[in-house]
């Protein structure tokens, strides 16, 4: 039978998608629900003196309103730092204060525009460098005596240093020493946000004997169940959890936000059904946000283009609260180098609290940030060296045998063929050293590149499982905790089924939606690991099946199951194929000729948790924080007008070694959607703040994205060196397309313009600005 994989295959939410079918959270029936609205703080730092809500809970049709006196409870994946409504303290403007029960939605508006507030304004701080100075306000005076979820996770009691991770690998000083050219360069990128197409909703009810049932558009659905458990001391297995379809996410689903406040609210309503949903208004300024980053890199190489030396040092501006922030800067230091082969080096990465909006996990897990600051120095390091960008990139590509930045032995397997992926970039775009070209007198044609790589970095002992059971036609249901967000992990997940047992896709029915109390439990569906975690499940769930399916076939044949063939939804002695049972006749049990028996029904199972992860040594930084890595490089041409600075993208170009190619459609449109989002960010999106700290472009008419239409040309082709430990060799992909963008395309516009860019967003107005500022200071 043809295999499936490598194959074009449509996505099993397609049609429901298309013809408008697909429901997300806010989309069920509103009858019978009460409806709630939040009331948030306009300032970025402040003490509540007090909250007087007497007026609005007079209210005709008010059913309740709650502050954080009524749970004065703390959060946090990490640190348990956050109120899920603020006590005593704002600490961001947008900050999450009360929450109104009405009978509608404009009552509840109503009612939170009569709640009276009294604050007293204190100092705020808005930047990493700002919150490490000696006299900067402490955001979290009791940081030294919240709980660590985590061994590995370390804040520095009365600072503003949420955690640090450092790597140490053998000499910087010697290193530098050794080098021919050195260059220092410092980098800002501001906070930006997500912008999913759907903004974060809730609903949540108690019954009568204290069951939990919340439903929400979540990418993790057990992780709602374990903070809320832990928060407000309920037994988990009282909690109910459903996840319909996600209309987008990126990471900015993955936090527990709305779930906590639609779970206090109904407490209050004793348990009657509440819905909770934001404007996008609120979605941008309340929800966490992307990370800004501020960075110090020292880099020095051979006149011959070899890195002897980096010294880098990273501050996350991980906002008011810690959420997922101090992995975030692990994860950047663990990575810090990119895929290349620097033998001294020296990283060191802060999680800082500041009054902006808090920050969570957002698509490439800070690698993004990082890998622009790196990428745009390797840019200029290859200047000085006079080596073409492409080329300086292959020397110093990580290969085999070389160890990572914490210390892990490279292989192909683990880390793929960067030096591949940067030989079919170059063949694509018809790189031949020159990045600038003439086309008229105003205009120039520039071509940026990069490279990229990235590991997961989840918890080491990240769990996932699979159900597999069948119907009477012979098809089957599979079943796992996958939230379907508009990735496409539900349909690899049954392509790679449909080959293990050589049958056709078409019969192979996913569980679309995802309820805690049916699923099997999926750590989160982050960090691009659906493939490897559950894809590894699946596989040992299919390895039941046919396990099962033999031993009922050696009953029918009198034979030993060894010599049983599973294939084509048949079964039968691999000697005599045309002697077969379908599966319709065998998967819920056999029954023979003489109404004999035989078997049982086929229900199957695979259960997968990560293996030889561990956590990073406080000191040099050595350990495994994900299985595996993917690489890639990446290429951004624009047209450039020297006149007025402004600048049109014309194509994007990626290589990505995928390990093995799945679903060929579906993994270059994953990756042309990740290209897109890196382009938007960069060039344009960005939270401003005013004077006091409140976000000034909370909407979309003032937050600006790529429209469709201002789309370049996108081109992708993949590389394929195998992950051995991985479902037919295939790496993760799904946030890796955005990783390299931005550097890609600010390496474009600095040749272009001549221009030394070092922050984000690359707009005409800061290009100009820079050039003005570099003519000023000649």
């Amino acid at each position: 039978m043809r295999t499936t994989i490598d194959e074009n295959i449509h996505r099993k939410e397609a049609w429901d998608k298309v013809t408008g079918k697909a429901q997300y959270t806010d989309d069920k029936p509103v009858t019978g629900y009460l409806h709630a609205r939040i009331l948030t703080s306009p300032y970025a730092h402040a003490k509540i003196k007090f909250i007087d809500y007497s007026k609005a809970i007079q209210l005709q049709g008010v059913k309740a309103i709650i502050t954080g006196s009524d749970f004065p409870v703390l959060s946090g994946v990490l640190i348990e730092d956050r109120p899920p409504l603020a006590k005593d303290v704002v600490r961001y403007a947008g900050e999450a204060i009360a929450v109104v029960a009405a009978t509608t939605e404009a009552i509840a508006l109503k009612a939170v525009r009569m709640i009276e507030v009294e604050y007293e304004v204190l100092e705020a701080v808005f930047s990493p460098m700002e919150a490490l100075k000696k006299d900067a306000p402490l955001l979290h005076p009791n940081l030294g005596y919240y709980k660590k979820k985590m061994a590995d996770i370390h804040p520095v009691d009365q600072s503003n240093i949420a955690s640090k991770f450092q790597v140490r690998k053998g000499d910087t000083k010697e290193g530098f020493a050794e080098s021919d050219i050195i260059i220092e360069r410092s980098y800002k990128l501001p906070p930006s946000d997500h912008l999913a197409m759907e903004v974060r909703a809730v609903r949540a009810e108690i019954s009568a004997d204290g069951k939990v049932k919340i439903e929400t558009s979540s990418q993790a659905p057990y992780t709602v169940i374990k903070q809320i458990s832990t928060c407000f001391q309920i037994p988990a297995g009282n909690i109910e959890v459903q996840v319909p379809f996600v209309g987008g996410a990126f990471g900015g689903k993955a936090p527990v936000t709305l779930e906590f406040l639609a779970y206090m609210i109904c407490v209050k309503v004793n348990g009657a059904p509440v819905r909770l949903t934001v404007p996008r208004e609120e979605d941008m300024t309340t929800a966490p946000c992307r990370l800004g980053l501020e960075a110090d890199l020292k880099i020095g190489a051979k006149s011959d283009g070899t890195i002897t030396a980096a010294r880098f040092v990273f501050y996350l501006d991980t906002g008011a609260y810690a959420d997922i922030g101090p992995y975030m800067a692990k994860s950047i230091v663990a990575d810090c180098t990119g895929p290349y082969r620097i033998e001294n080096l020296s990283c060191d990465s802060y999680c800082i609290y500041t009054n902006h909006t808090y920050s969570t996990s957002y698509r490439g897990f800070g690698h993004l940030c990082y890998t622009f600051c790196v990428e745009r120095a390797m840019d200029d390091l290859a200047k000085r060296c006079g080596i073409d960008p492409l080329e300086f990139r292959k020397i110093n590509a990580i290969k085999p045998g070389d160890l990572t930045p914490t210390q892990v032995v490279s292989t192909y397997s683990n880390t793929g063929n960067t030096e591949l992926c940067l030989k079919k970039l170059k063949k694509l775009i018809h790189w031949n050293g020159e990045s600038v070209k003439k086309i008229d007198e105003n205009t120039v044609s520039a071509t940026g590149i990069s490279c990229l790589w990235k590991a997961a970095d989840t918890r080491t002992n990240a769990i996932s499982g699979s159900i597999i059971t069948f119907n009477y036609d012979g098809s089957l249901n599979l079943n796992t905790g996958v939230v379907e967000m508009g990735s496409g992990g539900q349909t690899y997940l049954a392509q790679i089924l449909a080959d293990k047992l050589k049958m056709d896709v078409k019969d192979i029915h996913v569980s679309l939606s995802v309820n805690t109390r049916l699923n099997p439990e999926h750590y989160k569906t982050v960090a691009s690991m659906t493939n490897y975690m559950a894809g590894n499940a699946v596989m040992k769930a299919a390895d039941d099946v046919i396990e099962q399916l033999k031993a009922m076939g050696s009953q029918i044949y009198s034979c030993n199951p060894g010599e049983i063939e599973v294939a084509e939804s048949k079964v039968f002695k691999k000697a005599q194929p045309d002697d077969y049972t379908l599966f319709k006749d065998i998967v819920l049990g056999y029954k023979a000729k003489n109404g004999a028996s035989i078997g049982e029904p086929v229900i199957a199972k695979g259960g997968f948790m990560l293996k030889g992860l561990s956590l990073l040594d406080p000191n040099t930084g050595k350990g495994k924080t994900g299985p595996a890595w993917t690489v890639g490089a990446q290429a951004v041409e624009i047209e450039f007008n020297l006149t007025d600075f402004t600048y049109k993208i014309i194509k994007a170009t990626t290589v990505m070694d995928v390990g093995k190619v799945i679903n060929p459609n579906g993994m270059k449109e994953m990756i042309y959607g990740g290209m897109a989002m890196g382009l938007s960010m960069s060039s344009r999106e960005v939270y401003h703040y005013n004077k006091e700290g409140r976000v000034k472009t909370p909407n979309l008419r003032t937050y600006k994205l790529l429209h469709i239409g201002q789309d370049p040309k996108f081109k992708v082709e993949f590389v394929e060196t195998p992950q051995d430990d991985s479902p037919f060799g295939s790496r993760s992909i799904s946030e890796h397309g955005i990783i390299g963008i931005p550097a890609a395309l600010g390496n474009a516009l600095a040749a272009a313009s001549g221009v030394s860019i070092d922050e984000l967003p690359m707009t005409p107005e800061y290009l100009w600005r820079r050039r003005k500022l570099s003519h000023d200071s000649k």
